[in-house]
């Protein structure tokens, strides 16, 4: 079983910057990653895809602000997030996609002043 644990996150100001982190217990060679995030009585929304090779798909509400990047030697996958917005506020969670691991615990980023 794939344990997926992230951390980073945390409060900050709007235009403001975080750092997360994922790290999984198993290999992530070969395997398409993606960043997930889940705001309060929201779905859970896929806005982040890392391919095999590193490139990403991004959802044009994060396009330009956020960068993910993945280091299969580690098993991890990492997202950096700029000119945070209100509207980002949401649990984060790394896994494969489609989906097909038991979700972690996330990460929670707020954004308000």
């Amino acid at each position: 079983q794939v344990q997926l644990v992230e951390a980073g996150g945390g409060l900050v100001q709007p235009g403001g910057s975080l750092r997360c982190s994922c790290t999984v217990s198993g290999t992530i060679f070969g395997i398409l990653m993606a960043w997930y995030r889940q705001a309060p009585g929201k779905q859970r929304e896929l806005f982040a895809l890392i391919t095999t090779g590193g490139s990403t798909n991004d959802l044009d509400s994060v396009k330009g602000r956020f960068t993910s990047s993945r280091d299969n030697v580690k098993g991890a996958v990492n997202l950096r997030m700029d000119s945070l917005k209100p509207e980002d506020t949401a649990a984060y969670y790394c896994s494969d996609y489609p989906s097909t691991w038991s979700w972690g615990q996330g990460t929670q980023v707020t954004v308000s002043s």
